[in-house]
């Protein structure tokens, strides 16, 4: 049985580790000498180039150091060579992770005007996520194109509400949905790897990822990658089994104040066969209420 990598701890090492493969000497200017073991500069040589001693930046690699200032962690992006979601990625795993005294745990729920905004979209398919990617809620649109064959009231229901993450790995109706699965997946694990940096204390967040790194071998590898990305708006190719093929184009709204929560909509371009198709799959069932969600039903 292969053991999981334990998110949170040990993620920034195992970041640093990850961006440090990817550069050689040549492409940051310095001259190599002699074979590599491993791909990627030396810790020794990232250290030089962004101006710390090779002891201190082993000892922040390694988890022995937990305090790396502000101009530290930029100087060690800039080194690395990062994108702005990289960077911000960074960031996060250098901050001490945020631990709240414990208490009873509450279902997550999607707040009642949220819930309202949704049923008032009838047109456009729309789903609220938690940060760990579940189904808070949904309207009918939504419920029938990303999961028509789970229970529309699921999201209803804390201990078995639907999570769009573990259906793309583990559902084979949700594999079966998206053409380009490969892309979908790898967009969501890079998703997943951002918000998990931010939120490193969430034991909820790490059963998730260790039960799909035990599951799911594609997940695993793609996670050992240590991608990240922020995925707030883009095309999404999807095969429907009643409406055939559909592009549409989806938005990530990041909602104020609500722990992480997402509202995700579904749109597609004018006059377009994805329009037509969105137009008769909201014709090919009806469900009463509109919206069910666990502010709905609870």
């Amino acid at each position: 049985m292969r053991i999981p990598e334990p998110p949170p701890a040990g993620t920034l090492g195992h970041f640093l580790r990850s961006r440090r493969a990817r550069l050689t000497p040549e492409g940051v200017g310095l001259v190599s000498y002699g074979a590599r073991r491993v791909p990627g500069l030396r810790r020794e040589e990232l250290a030089q180039l962004a101006g710390v001693s090779a002891t201190y930046y082993t000892r922040l690699e390694q988890g022995q150091s937990t305090n790396a200032s502000e101009s530290v962690i930029d100087a060690l992006a800039s080194a690395l060579s990062l994108d702005d979601d990289e960077r911000g990625h960074l960031h996060d795993l250098a901050r001490p992770a945020r631990t709240k005294r414990r208490r009873a745990a509450r279902p997550d729920l999607a707040r009642p005007g949220t819930v309202r905004l949704l049923t008032a979209m009838t047109d456009v398919p729309a789903v609220v996520l938690g940060r760990r990617t579940e189904v808070l809620a949904w309207n009918r649109l939504g419920h029938l194109l990303v999961a028509g064959h789970v229970d529309v009231e699921a999201p209803g229901r804390p201990a078995d509400r639907p999570n769009l993450a573990r259906m793309l790995f583990l559902d084979h109706h949700t594999r079966e949905l998206y053409p380009r699965w490969e892309e979908e997946a790898a967009r969501a694990v890079a998703s997943l790897r951002l918000v998990a940096g931010q939120f490193r204390a969430d034991v909820e967040l790490a059963a998730l990822v260790g039960e799909l790194v035990l599951k799911s071998d594609e997940f695993a590898a793609l996670w050992s990658k240590h991608p990240v990305r922020s995925c707030v708006s883009g095309t999404k190719h999807l095969r429907h089994p009643v409406v055939g093929a559909l592009e549409l184009e989806f938005e990530i709204l990041h909602l104020p104040d609500a722990g992480g929560h997402r509202l995700m909509t579904y749109t597609a371009g004018p006059g377009t066969p994805s329009e037509s198709g969105l137009r008769l799959l909201g014709t090919s069932s009806r469900v009463e209420g509109g919206v069910r969600s666990a502010s709905a039903v609870g």
